[in-house]
C-alpha cells in the first residue's frame, strides 16, 4: 500500500504527536510522513534487510523483528498507535498479532487487501484466483499466507474483544463507507480494547 493517496487517509487516522509503533513497516515512507507532517514519534518494525536499510536512509527508527516472535519487548499499552497495513495477511499468528496490537497500543488501524472486493469475487466466479493491483501475485507464488473480507475482520474483531472505532473501505484513494466489503479493495479498521 505505497500509493500517496492511501498513505494520506492512513496518515489522518493517526493523532497529531502520537507515538507510534508500524508493524512490518517496509521502507518506513508511512512512518517517514507521520513524523514530517503529524509530528508523531515512533519505531518501525521490519524483518527485509532491505526495508531496514532503506528505513534509515529516511531517517526513520526501525527495529529489525520477526513479527511471529510477538511482541514481547514492549510493555502494554507503551505506544499512542500501532499500525498494521498490509502485514495482517503475512502473517501466521494473525490473531495473536491483532491481540498485542491492543494490548501495545491505546488505538490500532488495521490494513489489508479485501478478498471480497467485487472483481476478485468475478475472478473466483470464473474459476481462477484473482490477480489485482491489490493483490498482485499468482496463487502460486504468493506471499500472502492468508486472504480476509472485511466482514471476516469485524468478526475477528469482536471474537477477540476489540471495539471497532472506525470502518471503512479504500478504493482508488477514495473512502467507500457504504457496502465496503463489495466495493473497497483496502479494509480500513482503527481499533481499540474493548
Amino acid at each position: 500500500m505505497s500509493d500517496a493517496l492511501t498513505q494520506d487517509t492512513i496518515a489522518r487516522l493517526v493523532p497529531e504527536g502520537a507515538h507510534v509503533l508500524d508493524l512490518g513497516c517496509g521502507d518506513g515512507a508511512l512512518l517517514e510522513k507521520l513524523v514530517r507532517q503529524r509530528r508523531c514519534t515512533g519505531y518501525g518494525i521490519e524483518i527485509d534487510d532491505a526495508n531496514v536499510l532503506a528505513c534509515v536512509q529516511r531517517g526513520v527508527n526501525v527495529l529489525q523483528l520477526n513479527l511471529h516472535e510477538g511482541l514481547r519487548a514492549f510493555q502494554d499499552q507503551s505506544f499512542d498507535v500501532v499500525l498494521q497495513i498490509d502485514t495482517l495477511q503475512h502473517l501466521r499468528n494473525a490473531e495473536v498479532m491483532l491481540r498485542e496490537t491492543a494490548r501495545v497500543g491505546r488505538i490500532g488501524i488495521v490494513a489489508f487487501p479485501n478478498f471480497a472486493y467485487w472483481p476478485n469475487r468475478l475472478s473466483i466466479a470464473r474459476g481462477r484466483m484473482p490477480v489485482t493491483r491489490r493483490l498482485p501475485y499468482q496463487w502460486y507464488d504468493t506471499p500472502n499466507i492468508r486472504v480476509g473480507t472485511f466482514r471476516d475482520f469485524e468478526a475477528l474483531a469482536k471474537k477477540n474483544g476489540l471495539k471497532v472505532l472506525d470502518a471503512f473501505g479504500l478504493q482508488d484513494g477514495r473512502t467507500v463507507r457504504w457496502l465496503p466489503n463489495a466495493r473497497a479493495s483496502t479494509a480500513v479498521f482503527k481499533l481499540a480494547r474493548g
